[in-house]
């Protein structure tokens, strides 16, 4: 019987290195978007700066693994075989989930995915377990599962679709307001501040969420009790950095912001997200070890000691490492489920994917609404200055020439990197659950829906690929 579990670890790591490749071609796009809707810099550009985030992010991913042993149910609760068997229907459902996801096109949170396969296998491995007894009813599959944990991340996942949302909308309002689609002509100062305000969100990022409660954290409580301090004085350099790179070497600030961001926001999700992919074999790694060393019979061991945390091997995490880049480099279903996203956020018209459903009309309709609205109660100055804002200048090509132009200017892609990276690490600090996918996912969309990037012709389109995502 030893064999037949030894064989189910063997088979439990191959499916954990497919289970990467499906993952990272989905979770690409929250990180590449907005440097490829931009066209800020090139696609090799890109992937450099993305591959060496992701490296150091999984190396920092060891405080993130538990998730997978007690996040969602009670392992005291079932024994060494039951475990092993909700663990490989959870990888399984996992690969094809995802890989249906990526050949369709679509981004989904990875996160939403493993936590509710953990939950579904858990949730019937316990309701067999009751069926076999007399002395339990439905009524205990309680005992079984986290609930108060697994209530936690679904509220924690749908208040941050909605809050992502608004906080991209308001934000990207505001920007366009000051900077104008014209921000290139604005005084230094401008670009210089929002640099500083932009970077010191993204470095506030990469510190929380890249190494807080991870292997490498280094900051211990000392950060946490001098946050706005930090974030203050971090503020006025970036901002002086920014004016120094402006003024005297004409670097485009906006460009560094993406690049900066780019990075920080891949580091992130290799870092948090990987658990989706290696957790689960982790685990079942990890139960196996306590298992053979017990030696008691495999539908007799309690996995209760699966409760305690176990270290992460570094050199496991650096392998993972080393997939996820070369996932990066050579997915072209990543570059797929990225291509859905950006068309859903870029400024122009064009063919639509998505067909529109009552629900997009109906939302659709109570926009249009609510803008005629503002127009009636708002003065007539305020609405014109407002309309003069968002006047898009007129780019004048030679015609013997094809170019293709970005989706979006970079204005709103460091908008999108910065908001998602706040909220992001606001969370972690108030250790509320979320999903990372659909915060970027949600805040592209946001500031798309603020630059006027879905207009009357479009909008019913990209609301019902909105809600198809979603």
């Amino acid at each position: 019987m030893d064999n037949f579990y030894y064989m189910l670890i063997i088979a439990l790591g191959l499916l954990a290195v497919l289970d990467l490749v499906v993952g990272v071609s989905n979770d690409a796009v929250n990180f590449l978007n907005s440097a490829i809707g931009s066209k800020a810099v090139s696609m090799r550009t890109i992937l450099i700066v993305a591959s060496i985030g992701i490296f150091l992010g999984a190396a920092t991913s060891s405080g993130m693994m538990e998730v997978a042993r007690k996040g969602i149910f009670v392992p005291g609760e079932f024994y060494f075989n039951e475990i092993m068997i909700i663990f490989m229907a959870v990888m399984l459902t996992d690969i094809i989930l995802l890989d249906l996801f990526n050949t369709l096109g679509l981004p989904t949170s990875t996160t939403v995915s493993i936590v509710f396969e953990l939950l579904g296998a858990a949730v019937i491995m316990a309701l067999i377990k009751i069926s076999a007894t007399d002395s339990e009813t439905a009524a205990n599959i309680l005992n079984y599962i986290n609930t108060e944990k697994a209530t936690e991340i679904i509220f924690g996942i749908l208040a941050s679709v909605v809050v992502a949302f608004t906080a991209g909308m308001l934000v990207q309002y505001i920007t366009r307001l000051l900077l104008t689609f014209n921000f290139e002509k604005k005084p230094k100062i401008y670009a210089s501040v929002f640099g500083g305000l932009s970077l010191i969100s993204i470095t506030y990022f990469i510190v929380l969420k890249s190494f807080k409660d991870t292997s490498f954290d280094v900051f211990g409580d000392a950060f946490e009790h001098n946050k706005m301090m930090i974030f203050g004085g971090g503020f006025i350099i970036w901002t002086l950095i920014s004016f120094l790179l402006i003024r005297f070497f004409k670097v485009n600030i906006y460009k560094v912001i993406i690049i900066f961001g780019t990075f920080s926001l891949a580091m992130a999700f290799a870092g948090n997200d990987l658990v989706n992919f290696i957790g689960v074999p982790i685990a079942a790694y990890n139960s196996y070890e306590i298992w053979v060393g017990s030696g008691i019979d495999a539908t007799q061991f309690s996995m209760e000691a699966l409760g305690k945390k176990v270290p992460t091997p570094t050199l496991l995490l650096f392998l993972a490492g080393i997939v996820m880049v070369l996932t990066l480099w050579f997915s072209k279903k990543a570059r797929s489920v990225a291509a859905t996203e950006v068309n859903l956020a870029r400024q122009d018209h064009g063919s639509e994917r998505f067909e529109p459903n009552m629900l997009a009309r109906g939302i659709v309709r109570f926009f249009v609404m609510m803008a005629k609205l503002s127009d009636k109660i708002m003065p007539k100055p305020i609405t014109n200055w407002i309309e003069s804002k968002f006047e898009k200048p007129v780019v004048d090509l030679p015609k013997n020439k094809t170019y293709e132009m970005p989706a979006f200017d970079m204005v709103r892609a460091s908008t999108n990197l910065m908001v998602a990276g706040v909220l992001i690490a606001f969370a972690t600090s108030l250790k509320l659950p979320l999903s990372t996918t659909y915060v970027t996912f949600m805040v592209a969309m946001g500031t798309s829906l603020s630059d006027r990037a879905w207009g009357r012709d479009s909008a019913v389109f990209r609301v019902a690929g909105v809600l198809s995502v979603i």
